[in-house]
């Protein structure tokens, strides 16, 4: 009997270079153009997809078994997902676990994102590593008719990430307070009953479970847009501000935001970021960013604490990152990547200003830097009681 023809594929893969990776499309149809990353999590592709850091990214995931927990909407970090699109090894299969609610293929097609599976993503990642984050265009056609040339095209005009403010896109529009906790066992999410600070959260792009560890440490949490004021972060008279993630360059966004950051830091109140959070502190405190090569984008990141030795075990997702030569008098490097070296964390000596380019609320560890929230609550609670 004589084999069967091979399938046709049905979504490309096109990078500015010229390189096109055929493979199995599943999700929304249609074609999308973004920056390329790889994420090595071994688990939490649905909050990975619905990180508001990964708008303008399309993600390759080199961990295979993508798709064998399904979705539900309890792990979502945002409404929907907001990375453009995702490559993976091998097509999903059939949702295994008690809590999913949703098949992975489904809800991309239902929320818009396009994915394609059967890609040799340890070459792609390789690529990646040494050539840098490139542009791509990706494209599903059930039909599997292509304009690969068009696409080339699309992937090359793209202007990328660089001088690029995103947090704009995926900040609030208004204003809301937030109460819920971390996630435990055997009740799930449970509500800030009893609040010891009053914190203004500076929305760049934020994660739900940053704002739920927030509230786990204590904090009354109420969440301003990314363009608001000093003036109107003031007028809630908190106890301390917090900075979030968020995608796009920090130096766009700082446009805007440092100045802001700036006023508050006048006041002497206790002031914590997060990954774009800790780059938007200190370009306010005189310092510089750059573009990574490809980036850190895992949750298998060591990362070194100055002052301790400590070692954490840490999430990252960031392709911009905080230049530690370019640091002020006055401002210390507090953490450290093990793997490159780069810049993880940063304060003013001598007051409770810091923020790290890490993710302390998605817990790899799974506690290792859950301290950062508690610090930021104590830090509070000295400042009121002085």
């Amino acid at each position: 009997m004589a084999a069967s023809a091979p399938s046709k594929p049905t979504a490309c893969l096109a990078l500015a270079d010229g390189t096109v990776f055929y493979g199995t499309g599943f999700g929304a149809t249609g074609d999308t153009v973004a920056e390329l990353c790889f994420n090595t999590a071994m688990t939490g592709y649905q909050e990975i997809m619905t990180d508001p850091s990964y708008a303008g990214q399309i993600v390759t995931f080199t961990f295979p078994h993508i798709g064998n927990t399904g979705v539900t909407p309890e792990d979502d970090e945002t409404g929907d997902p907001v990375a453009a699109g995702m490559v993976v090894k091998w097509d999903p299969t059939l949702a295994s676990n008690w809590r999913a609610t949703e098949e992975l293929k489904d809800w991309l097609t239902r929320t818009g994102r396009i994915a394609i599976g059967g890609i040799d993503t340890r070459r792609l990642t390789r690529a990646i590593r040494q050539q840098g984050a490139p542009h791509v265009a990706l494209a599903h056609d059930p039909d599997g008719n292509f304009d690969v040339e068009a696409l080339v095209a699309k992937a090359r005009e793209w202007p990328g990430l660089v001088g690029l403010d995103l947090a704009k896109d995926v900040s609030c529009a208004q204003s809301y307070r937030w109460d819920e906790m971390r996630w435990a066992w055997p009740d799930g999410y449970a509500r800030q009953e009893a609040p010891a600070h009053k914190v203004v959260a500076i929305d760049y792009g934020a994660k739900r479970n940053i704002l739920r560890c927030l509230a786990s440490a204590g904090c009354d949490v109420t969440v301003l847009p990314a363009t608001a004021t000093a003036e109107e972060v003031l007028a809630h008279n908190p106890d301390g501000v917090f900075l979030s993630n968020g995608p796009g360059d920090p130096a766009a966004t700082g446009e805007y935001a440092v100045p802001m950051i700036q006023d508050v830091l006048k006041t002497e109140l206790p002031v914590f970021g997060i990954c774009l959070g800790h780059q938007m502190l200190a370009l306010a405190l005189g310092a510089n960013t750059v573009k990574m090569n490809h980036g850190h984008h895992g949750a298998n990141h060591p990362v070194k604490e100055h002052s301790t030795g400590k070692v954490e075990i840490t999430s990252m997702n960031h392709g911009f990152a905080v230049d530690a030569q370019t640091l002020p008098e006055g401002v210390e490097e507090t953490h450290v990547s093990l793997f490159d070296g780069s810049n993880c964390g940063i304060r003013i000596s001598g007051r409770p200003v810091y923020s790290v380019q890490h993710h302390p609320e998605a817990s790899p560890g799974p506690q290792d830097s859950f301290y950062l929230f508690e610090r930021f609550a104590e830090a509070m609670a000295a400042r009121k009681s002085a």
